[in-house]
């Protein structure tokens, strides 16, 4: 679609520039003094008020309102407020919500090119993945490639930090102590394949139902991030946070594609400043909430461990042989890891 390639060039052009541009059904629209629209944007986010992501979105919204003298706001809604991932997803490429964070493995359903950035160790660190992930050079097709089938853009991303796993009953040392355990996991192809690697029984589910799935025995163990282990409560049913720091997760910041092209060209340009200081300003906000949220876990009676590194990374190796299927994927893998370098 000539739309569609438009926007390609503009991304590849000015990477997450091509942010919302744009009211949508959840919003108020308006005519500007500035010659584009006008209005609220609706933002759904499954964390807590106390969340890095929330507090970066939250601020980001405060900016833009007084960058763009009121044309433009933003009400960020926590709590899965609007409907867990997937349906807020659905919302957006519908245009009743205006943008998501949603998880990368939400994107891999659609586009399994996005997949390759879901891999476990594609990335060294937070720094690594947050120069991939905003270089247009990289990926600027991909996050264009839902446009014409499902509506959406994405505009860039928030890391989830190093994920490991925690447990209801033991510390996890070595691959061979999940043998059996029913392991949450989010709902993806490579999420699966990491626990079967693990030996352990994948267990898909949603994230807010994982707190009563831990504490009913639905689950035995679950993998994640310190910040959401402990915002969410989750060392309260599983006290044991094994640091196997198998990958570092990701969320993407995404919009409904019809919004695009709405905004003027001068609220077009305050809004991208303002979504690189707010990308900016949560990975410095995680950091400090990853230190902050170990020593509270910490003081709350959670144990934290350390692993055999290799015998994780033995188990963990193949899997991105497994799931790099084409040409694009190896290219998507191959300029992911030179970043590092």
């Amino acid at each position: 679609m000539l739309r569609t390639k438009i926007f390609s060039l503009v991304a590849v052009a000015t990477a997450t520039a091509l942010a919302l541009t744009g009211c949508g059904g959840g919003g108020e629209a308006g005519g500007s003094s500035t010659g584009g629209e006008s209005g609220t944007l609706r933002v759904a986010l499954n964390q807590t008020e106390e969340h890095p992501s929330y507090i970066a979105l939250d601020n980001f919204g405060k900016r833009l309102e007084a960058a763009t003298e009121g044309r433009w706001k933003m009400d960020v809604y926590p709590n899965e407020t609007l409907g867990a991932q997937q349906e807020a997803l659905q919302l957006v490429s519908q245009g009743a919500v205006d943008l998501a964070i949603v998880s990368g493995t939400q994107l891999e359903n659609l586009n399994k090119d996005f997949r390759v950035f879901n891999l476990p160790k594609v990335f060294d660190d937070v720094e690594h993945q947050m120069k991939v992930i905003h270089d247009p050079k990289v990926t600027g097709e991909l996050y264009t490639s839902l446009e014409e089938s499902n509506n959406l853009t994405v505009l860039g991303g928030f890391t989830q930090g190093a994920r490991s796993i925690y447990t209801n009953d033991a510390p996890v040392k070595t691959p061979a102590d999940l043998a059996g355990k029913k392991l949450r996991v989010q709902e993806s192809d490579v999420m699966i394949a990491l626990a079967e690697a693990l030996g352990a029984s994948a267990t898909p589910m949603a994230f807010g139902e994982l707190y009563t799935a831990l504490q009913s025995g639905v689950v035995d163990a679950a993998e994640n991030n310190e910040v959401s282990y402990f915002t969410q409560k989750h060392f309260e049913v599983a006290p044991h946070f094994s640091q196997t720091n198998h990958l570092v997760g990701l969320d993407y910041l995404i919009v409904n594609s019809d919004l695009l092209g709405k905004m003027s060209e001068a609220d077009r340009a305050v809004f991208q400043k303002e979504w690189t200081a707010t990308h900016e300003e949560h990975t410095k906000l995680w950091t400090t909430a990853t230190e902050e949220d170990i020593a509270s876990a910490k003081a709350a009676g959670a144990t934290f461990s350390e692993v055999d590194e290799a015998a994780f990374d033995k188990v963990l190796e193949p899997i991105a042989g497994k799931f790099i299927e084409n040409d694009a994927q190896q290219a998507l893998y191959d300029a992911a890891r030179a970043a590092a370098k």
